[in-house]
């Protein structure tokens, strides 16, 4: 290693000051006010515009993904927008989407309001559907060329080798591998039992990332962007019991396929898919745990309790691997 070379920029840099700087830097003018939103994985903050409305300043997290993966995201976004689907697309600056200032690499956004949506709303419900499939439809178009793909490796095997080879205690990682291991298997029996497309897809559809206003729902955060199977960015508007969800998944079904045929075969992923998000979760937090904003944010992370309602989490998971999975209703 050159010990000359100069170290990765780190969040720790960024300061009310060079925040502003990095705006200015582009041609914008703030008047001071500043407003740091809620995210982890990344920097996120609203700007205060002299003589204009506020602009979001989202700082990349160092050495995640490369440039060319930072900007397939934000092209992503643009063939989405051509389409008129409704995401909120980087500002296009200078003909450039990714800037960089003082080694930290950001996108400008423009301030979305909204409010998340309600999924018991039924009209709600059928409109997020809609607008996934329509998604999905330019989706399904093309490939990504520098973007993963939601794999049972990346989130499933790496993760339990993240956690058993770091933060999870030792007197727990016997029991912690006797329910991982199974829990993978079964993953890789329902993957294998059927064809899957991969797809472009957002990646992380969780209510966080849409805002509801003015009667429809506008993603935002594509930085989770995957090759991944269409149900991935589905599943996540399904909540209650497995009566609720059923009537849920007709609302679904009906809203997507007026854009996108709906693989029912699909359905016996939302379980597996779900078990990896859990898995992935708590690898993602262990490999964060020294940033100092993840023991602020998530305090009850790392303790007792926490690994064993992990644990306990599994264990739910993997009794519902064995039950049958959620069947589509005739309409």
């Amino acid at each position: 290693m050159n010990s000359d070379a100069p170290s990765p920029p780190v969040f720790s840099q960024l300061t009310p000051e060079s925040v502003i700087d990095a705006i200015e830097s582009l041609g914008f003018f703030s008047d001071g006010r500043q407003l740091a939103l809620n995210s982890y994985e990344n920097r996120v903050y609203q700007v205060g515009i002299e003589d204009d409305v506020p602009v979001i300043a989202k700082f990349y997290r160092p050495q995640r993904w490369e440039n060319a993966q930072i900007l397939e995201e934000h092209a992503f976004c643009a063939e989405l927008a051509e389409q008129e689907v409704s995401v909120v697309c980087p500002l296009e600056i200078h003909g450039q989407t990714l800037h960089v200032h003082e080694g930290m690499r950001f996108a400008v956004f423009p301030r979305q309001g909204g409010r998340a949506p309600e999924l018991d709303n039924p009209d709600q419900l059928f409109s997020l559907a809609q607008t996934i499939g329509r998604m999905h439809c330019v989706g399904a178009s093309k490939p990504f060329e520098q973007r993963p793909e939601l794999s049972i490796e990346r989130f499933g095997v790496e993760s339990v080798k993240t956690l058993v080879g770091g933060l999870l205690p030792e007197n727990l990682r016997e029991v912690y591998e006797s329910v991982a291991e199974p829990l993978l298997d079964r993953i890789r029996m329902r993957f294998d039992a059927i064809d899957v497309p991969l797809i472009r897809c957002h990646g992380d559809c969780h209510m966080g990332n849409v805002l509801w206003r003015d009667d429809k729902p506008h993603f935002v955060d594509f930085d989770d962007i995957s090759m991944a199977p269409a149900i991935q960015d589905l599943w996540m508007l399904l909540s209650g019991d497995r009566h609720q969800q059923t009537a849920q998944l007709q609302e679904i079904v009906e809203g997507y396929e007026m854009f996108m045929p709906f693989d029912a075969a699909q359905l016996t992923l939302i379980e597996p898919l779900r078990t990896l998000r859990i898995m992935h979760y708590a690898a993602w937090l262990a490999r964060r745990w020294d940033d100092p904003a993840f023991p602020m944010h998530f305090p009850w992370f790392n303790t007792d309790r926490y690994w064993g309602e992990h644990i306990l989490e599994l264990k739910e998971q993997l009794s519902l691997l064995d039950e049958p999975a959620l069947v589509l209703q005739p309409f």
